[in-house]
This record gives C-alpha cells, sequence and structure tokens, in this order.
C-alpha cells in the first residue's frame, strides 16, 4: 500500500511533457517575410482563387480592396478572389514596414495593383502572418485604396 501512495505521488510530481510547453519560436528574416506577398501575387498570377486562399489560415479574416464585406471563412475568401481575379490583378509594393515577433510577423505599407485593362489602384494594406503547422500564412489582410487624390 505504501508503494502504491509513493507512486501517486511520483506521478503528480513528474515535469510537463515537452509536447504540453509552448512551442519555440520559428526563427524569420524581413526577406523571408517580404517573399510571402511575392507568393501571395504570383498565386494572383494564375487565376485561381483556391491557389491565392491556400495562403490564408483558415481562421484569417480578410478586409478586401474592392468589397465592404469582411471574408472571416475560407469559402468566403475564396469567393471574393473568384471575382478580383476577373480583372487580372497584380501588385507592386510601394513602401513597406516588416515586424517580426515569435511565430508572428507583420508586413504593412503600400502598393499599387494593375489590372489587366491597365487601370491602377493604389492602397494601404496590412498583411499579419502566422507560423502555422509548418508554414507563413496569412491570419490577417486588410487593404483599403488610398483616401487622399495626390495633388500636382
Amino acid at each position: 500500500m505504501v508503494l502504491l501512495a509513493a507512486a501517486g505521488t511520483a506521478s503528480a510530481q513528474a515535469p510537463t511533457p515537452v509536447a504540453a510547453q509552448a512551442p519555440a519560436c520559428v526563427s524569420a528574416q524581413p526577406a523571408q517575410i517580404a517573399g510571402l506577398f511575392d507568393r501571395w501575387n504570383a498565386s494572383l498570377a494564375t487565376g485561381s482563387p483556391e491557389r491565392v486562399a491556400a495562403n490564408y489560415a483558415p481562421d484569417a479574416v480578410l478586409l478586401p480592396t474592392v468589397t465592404n464585406e469582411p471574408r472571416t471563412t475560407p469559402a468566403e475568401i475564396r469567393d471574393y478572389f473568384v471575382k478580383f481575379l476577373k480583372n487580372q490583378p497584380q501588385g507592386t509594393i510601394d513602401k513597406r514596414v516588416i515586424k517580426i515577433g515569435c511565430n508572428v510577423a507583420q508586413d504593412v505599407g503600400t502598393y499599387t495593383f494593375r489590372f489587366g485593362d491597365g487601370q491602377t489602384v493604389k492602397a494601404r494594406y496590412t498583411y499579419v502572418y502566422e507560423w502555422k503547422d509548418g508554414q507563413w500564412l496569412i491570419a490577417h489582410h486588410h487593404s483599403s485604396a488610398m483616401p487622399e487624390a495626390k495633388s500636382s
């Protein structure tokens, strides 16, 4: 009986398993985070809404440039790109600031979209990336057209 009590005490004091501990921070460099926009932009060029949506985490939030409705599910994000890709968009970063934390990174700035018909739209953007399941995915993407017209 004494052995059972001692065994119970020993197991109660066992160290926390490694799997239950917080995950280690993944190292990332600014160039790697900048490349995530390039990956997203290249997926636009495929014309496939599925390829674009694959850049987003399952619980991502998209506040898109050309519609007022926030997209908060994979199906809603894909639906946005079905329509957006018909315009043949390609983005170019104009100015950016990248900040990197523990398993999270931000890419914030301005970009210009050129469309198949020759039109352009300048916009502000925020991408928040999270390290999930061994890859960087977009957790939050906000894009809004520039509110002010440039004066000459």
